[in-house]
């Protein structure tokens, strides 16, 4: 799980620099800062759900968000942020941290490198693709954490979990995640990933977690037919 473990510490090493630059700017630098970064994000989601195919990505998003809304997934997490916000933060009225929670885990974790990096590791011990991954997570956690604050952090423990069971399982994965099926899945996380910048640059409050069942879906479309 060396993977798993250099992507976490770049995001609380990079989420710890940031906290340190909280506070230094006014509130309408700060949004300023906060809407150019959510900008940069949608750049990122729309060059990765380019590469899907668009039926496929129509069918399992609206399929996902169907079951996402009844499953409520964005309430579960925004509670667990919450939650945690009630356990470890210092009492300062943070209102961003289960937001900083839900954005950064799902920016993190929702992207083809993850999956690919994660399968290298573990098969492989290859690390290129989860180094530049984790410089990536940093420099993003910077930005996210002196605008969101600690909740940052706590993605940190997501990514490792799902990129640890990734490299954990990889022998047993490698067979299911097939090139053709990664950039599919890719296009759906894209499309999250626009959504995450939509609400940080023009506070559009998507329920972005809510779509995380369209990958399920996204997978039995595939086999059905492709």
């Amino acid at each position: 799980m060396t993977g798993a473990i250099i992507n976490a510490a770049a995001i609380l090493a990079g989420g710890a620099v940031g906290l340190l630059l909280k506070g230094r700017f006014n509130e309408k630098i700060s949004r300023a800062i906060i809407r150019a970064i959510g900008l940069c994000v949608c750049i990122i989601g729309i060059s990765g759900a380019l590469g899907g195919d668009i039926m496929l990505m129509v069918t399992s998003l609206a399929l996902g968000v169907l079951a996402g809304e009844f499953l409520r997934i964005d309430d579960g997490l925004n509670a667990l942020g919450e939650f945690l916000q009630r356990k470890f933060s210092r009492g300062d009225g943070e209102s961003t941290f289960a937001q900083g929670f839900v954005s950064s885990t799902l920016l993190f974790c929702v992207g083809a490198m993850a999956i690919v990096g994660s399968l290298d590791s573990g098969l492989r011990d290859d690390q290129s693709i989860v180094t530049a991954k984790s410089l990536i997570d940093g420099v993003a956690s910077v930005a996210l954490a002196s605008t969101f604050g600690v909740g940052v952090l706590f993605s940190a423990v997501a990514v490792f979990l799902y990129q640890g069971g990734i490299e954990l399982f990889a022998g047993q994965l490698q067979d299911v995640f097939s090139d053709e099926l990664i950039a599919q899945l890719s296009g759906i996380g894209g499309v999250m990933i626009l959504g995450i910048g939509a609400n940080m640059a023009l506070d559009a409050k998507l329920k972005v977690a809510n779509m995380l069942p369209g990958f399920l879906f996204a997978g039995g479309y595939y086999f059905l037919f492709f």
